[in-house]
C-alpha cells in the first residue's frame, strides 16, 4: 500500500509539472480574472468592461484606455496538434501594436509531456512590438515567429491565430485608430474573374503569360541569404555539396480559373473540383522540384503544412491536410514531371480575391546542433494576368429592379476521364505517401521483426548454445535501444493504447494510425505476438527503455553490483500496481485523453528514448532513478509501474500456444529456474505466470542445460553409463571388444557405472 501511494505521489507531481489543469469552456472574463493587466499591456493596472461580440476588453492605466484584450479564439481558429484550441490571451494598443500575450489553455500533447511551455510561448516574442496596423493596411509582410524544434506545428498555428485575429480586430475600426480600418476594409473590386475565357493551354504559354508563376533557387543563393540574416551556422549546413545544385523549383497557379483549371487539371478533374468548391471557394496548384519539399513533414504529425502560406492583404492561412489532394503529374501538354505535386483548397474562412496580388510564402528551414532550426521566407508573387478578367457590372442605383443576369455558359459535355483525371478520384492515400517516404526505416524494422521471429521458431537450437544465444540476445537488444529507440524514436507507449480505445468510441480513422509506419507495424507484431507469446515479445525484445534497463543491468553485474532478490510473497503484492496504474489511466482517458496523456508521465520513455534526456531536471531525475534501481533490481520499473506492461498482459491471456517447456520436476522440488528468472516471474511452484514473463528465454537455457537442470543431469549420467556399458572396453578390459561388463551398483540413488564402483568403493 506504501509503495502504491508513492507511485501516486510521483504521478501527481510529474503531472503538476507538466501542465497545469485548466477548466475547459471558460470566456475571456473568466481568463482575464486571473491575469494581471500588466501582463497583456505593460503598465496597466485594471480592465474595463467588455464591448461588442465578439468580446473586447479596454485596459486601463489609471482609469484612461491604453489597450485592449481579446482572446484570439474569438476571432479566429487555432487548432492544434490536439485538434482543441489553443487559448491566448492578447494585449494590443489603439495603434494596432501588440503589447503582450499570456497562454491561457491549451491541450497538445508535445508541450503537456515534452516541451516546455515557456519554451514555447517565448517563441512568439518577436509579435511583441509589431504594428500590425500596417500589416491589415497590406504595408508589411506578415511577421514570422521562431521556429521550436519539435513543436513547429503547434508554434505556427499559435502564432498564426494572434497575427490573424489582430488583423481582424483593425480591420473591424473597433480600436479607434483612424486610417486603418479604411486602408484595410475591402472596396468593391473594379475587376472581376471572366469566367468565359477557358481554353486549353500547353505549359510554355501558361509559363510564358504568367498564368503559372515560378520560384527558383539554388543551394548556394539559399545559404547566402542565411549568411546574410546572420545565421551562420545553417549556412554551413547546406542541403547538398553543390552550390548550384537545384535547391526548389516551385510553381504557383490559382486553378479554379477555368483555363488555368482545365489545361492543368484536365477537363473531368477541373469539373469534380468545380463541384467541390463552394462558392466564392478558391483552390490552386503547388508543384516543386528539387532537394527542399515544400511538404515538408508537420502535415503527417499535427495536419498542417508548415512551410507554405497563401497571404493577401496582410492576412495568411496555412493549409491543413483535409485541405490538399495529392497529383501524380499536371495535364497540360509540355508539363516537367515533379516530385510533389499538391491541389490545395482555400479555406473558405480566408477569402482569397484572385483580382487583386497575393503570394505564396515558403518557409526554408534548416537544422543545426542536435535540436536547433533556423528559417527564412522567401515569397512567391502572383497577380493573375489580365485576359481572365474584366470589369466590374456597375451597382445598381437604389430603387432601380436589378438586370436580368446573364445566364452562365452551360459548359460542354465532360470529356471522358483521362490519366491525369483518374488520379483526382485515385490519388494516392497520404499515409501511402508516408510510407514511401519512410521505406529504408520500415524495411529495416520489418527485416528485424523477422528476425525475431526466427529467433522464436529456432529457440530451441539457439538456448542449446548459451554464449551464441547471449550475443544474439544483446546485439538484439542494442539493436533496439539505438537504432529503433534513440533514431527512429519508435518506443511504443500506454497513449497509444489509450488513443485508440479514444478512437473508437468517437470515430475510427485508419489512416491517422497509418500515418506512423514505424509505431502501426511494431503494434502490428505485437497483436499478433499477442496470440503467439503473450507480451514477451515487446517486452523483453521491442520495447527501447525496457532494453536499456537490462543492458545497464548486465553491466551492473558484471561490475559486481550486488542484486537485491525480493522475497517471492513481496514481489508477488507489487506486481498489482502497474495494472492499477493502467486503470487509473484508462479511465482518465474515458473523461480526458489529453489529461490521461498528462498522467502517463508514470512512463519514462519520452525523457529517456524520445527526448534523450533532453528536459526538465524533475523528469530526468525521475527516469534516471528508476534505472538506478533497475541496476539492483533488473527490470524494477518493468515488474512494478508500467502500464504499458500491464495493458499488454490483459489480452495476452488470449495466446494459444505454450512455447516454454517444464519438467514434472520443475518446483516440486527443483527450484532453479524459480530462483535465476531475471524478473521472478516463475512462482515457486514451478509455472510460469506469463502476465510477467518477458520471454527472455533463460529458463529454457536451464531446461536444456545437462549440468544445471537436475532432470537433465539425471538424463545425462544415463546416457553416459549406457555409453560406458556399451563401449567394447567395458566387454573385457584385457582384450577390447570381449568380455563381461562389470555390474553397476547405485550410489546414493545415483546410477554410476562400472568404472567408478572401484572408486566409491575404497572412498
Amino acid at each position: 500500500m506504501r509503495s502504491l501511494l508513492c507511485v501516486v505521489a510521483v504521478l501527481a507531481c510529474l503531472a503538476s509539472l507538466a501542465a497545469p489543469v485548466r477548466a475547459e469552456g471558460e470566456s475571456l472574463g473568466d481568463f482575464l480574472s486571473a491575469t494581471p493587466a500588466a501582463e497583456l499591456i505593460p503598465g496597466a493596472d485594471a480592465y474595463g468592461k467588455a464591448e461588442g461580440s465578439p468580446p473586447l476588453v479596454p485596459v486601463l492605466s489609471g482609469g484612461e484606455t491604453v489597450g485592449y484584450a481579446y482572446l484570439n479564439t474569438d476571432y479566429t481558429s487555432a487548432v492544434g496538434y490536439s485538434g482543441k484550441p489553443i487559448r491566448i490571451l492578447v494585449g494590443i494598443d489603439e495603434n494596432g501594436v501588440v503589447r503582450g500575450f499570456k497562454l491561457v489553455e491549451h491541450k497538445e500533447p508535445i508541450v503537456l509531456i515534452g516541451i516546455p511551455e515557456a519554451k514555447v510561448v517565448a517563441s512568439l516574442n518577436s509579435l511583441i512590438g509589431k504594428d500590425l496596423g500596417r500589416v491589415a493596411a497590406g504595408q508589411e509582410q506578415i511577421p514570422q515567429v521562431d521556429i521550436v524544434s519539435g513543436a513547429t506545428v503547434t508554434v505556427l498555428v499559435m502564432g498564426d491565430s494572434v497575427v490573424r485575429s489582430a488583423v481582424k480586430l483593425i480591420r473591424s475600426g473597433r480600436l479607434g485608430q483612424k486610417g486603418v480600418a479604411a486602408a484595410g476594409a475591402a472596396a468593391v473590386p473594379a475587376r472581376v474573374l471572366d469566367t468565359s475565357v477557358s481554353e486549353i493551354l500547353d505549359w510554355n504559354t501558361l509559363v510564358g503569360d504568367g498564368s503559372v508563376r515560378s520560384l527558383r533557387l539554388t543551394v548556394g543563393e539559399v545559404t547566402k541569404a542565411f549568411a546574410d540574416a546572420g545565421q551562420g551556422q545553417a549556412a554551413e549546413r547546406p542541403e547538398t555539396g553543390n552550390p548550384d545544385d537545384r535547391f526548389i523549383d516551385l510553381y504557383l497557379a490559382p486553378v479554379s480559373v477555368p483555363a488555368i483549371g482545365r489545361s492543368l487539371l484536365g477537363e473531368a478533374v477541373y469539373e469534380r473540383l468545380q463541384k467541390k468548391l463552394k462558392p466564392g471557394q478558391q483552390a490552386v496548384v503547388v508543384a516543386g522540384d528539387g532537394a527542399y519539399s515544400f511538404k515538408g513533414s508537420g502535415y503527417v504529425r499535427g495536419g498542417i503544412f508548415d512551410r507554405v502560406e497563401l497571404m493577401q492583404d496582410g492576412q495568411g492561412v496555412r493549409f491543413r491536410d483535409r485541405d490538399h489532394t495529392r497529383l501524380g503529374d499536371l495535364a497540360a501538354a509540355g508539363a516537367p514531371h515533379l516530385r510533389e505535386i499538391a491541389l490545395f483548397t482555400v479555406p473558405e474562412e480566408f477569402p482569397l480575391d484572385l483580382s487583386e496580388p497575393w503570394e505564396l510564402q515558403l518557409l526554408v528551414q534548416r537544422s543545426f546542433g542536435a535540436r536547433d532550426k533556423a528559417t527564412l521566407p522567401f515569397n512567391l508573387g502572383y497577380t493573375l494576368p489580365d485576359r481572365y478578367l474584366k470589369a466590374a457590372p456597375a451597382p445598381v442605383p437604389a430603387g432601380q429592379p436589378a438586370a436580368q443576369a446573364a445566364p452562365e455558359a452551360v459548359p460542354a459535355e465532360v470529356a471522358p476521364e483521362s490519366a491525369a483525371a483518374q488520379s483526382f478520384a485515385d490519388e494516392e492515400a497520404l499515409w501511402i505517401r508516408i510510407w514511401k517516404l519512410n521505406t529504408v526505416e520500415v524495411g529495416i524494422t520489418v527485416f528485424a521483426l523477422l528476425v525475431l521471429t526466427a529467433i522464436f521458431f529456432f529457440q530451441n537450437w539457439l538456448v542449446r548454445r548459451p554464449r551464441l544465444f547471449a550475443w544474439v540476445r544483446r546485439g538484439y537488444l542494442l539493436f533496439t535501444l539505438v537504432w529503433l529507440g534513440w533514431y527512429a524514436n519508435a518506443q511504443l507507449s500506454v497513449v497509444n493504447v489509450l488513443t485508440f480505445v479514444n478512437s473508437l468510441v468517437t470515430g475510427f480513422n485508419w489512416e491517422f494510425f497509418l500515418a506512423a509506419p514505424l509505431i502501426f507495424i511494431l503494434w502490428a507484431a505485437v497483436a499478433a505476438g499477442l496470440l503467439f507469446w503473450g507480451r514477451g515479445p515487446f517486452c523483453g525484445w521491442l520495447c527501447p527503455f525496457g532494453a536499456l534497463q537490462e543492458l545497464t543491468n548486465n553491466l551492473a553485474q558484471w561490475l559486481k553490483v550486488p542484486q537485491i532478490k525480493l522475497p517471492f510473497g513481496l514481489h508477488e503484492r507489487l506486481w498489482p500496481v502497474k495494472y492499477m496504474i493502467f486503470l487509473g489511466l484508462f479511465g482518465l482517458s474515458l473523461y480526458s485523453v489529453a489529461l490521461a496523456e498528462t498522467y502517463a508521465e508514470i512512463e519514462p520513455f519520452k525523457t529517456a528514448i524520445i527526448l534523450k534526456f533532453a528536459r526538465e531536471w524533475p523528469f530526468v531525475v525521475f527516469a534516471v532513478a528508476l534505472l538506478v534501481a533497475g541496476l539492483f533490481i533488473e527490470r524494477f520499473y518493468c515488474r512494478y509501474l508500467c502500464p504499458l506492461g500491464a495493458a499488454l498482459a490483459i489480452p495476452g491471456r488470449i495466446r494459444m500456444f505454450e512455447w516454454l517447456k517444464r519438467y514434472p520436476e520443475c518446483g516440486s522440488p527443483c527450484q532453479r529456474c524459480a530462483k535465476e528468472c531475471p524478473v521472478e516471474a516463475i512462482h515457486p511452484e514451478g509455472q510460469i505466470n506469463v502476465n510477467e514473463c518477458i520471454y527472455c528465454m533463460h529458463c529454457q537455457e536451464l531446461y536444456h542445460d545437462d549440468h544445471r537442470c537436475p532432470h537433465m543431469i539425471q538424463v545425462r549420467l544415463k546416457r553416459e553409463k549406457f555409453e560406458a556399458l556399451s563401449s567394447p572396453a567395458a566387454k573385457d578390459p584385457t582384450k577390447p571388444g570381449k568380455g563381461p561388463a562389470k555390474p553397476v551398483i547405485s550410489h546414493k540413488g545415483v546410477p554410476v557405472a562400472a568404472s567408478q564402483q572401484d572408486t566409491n568403493a575404497t572412498g
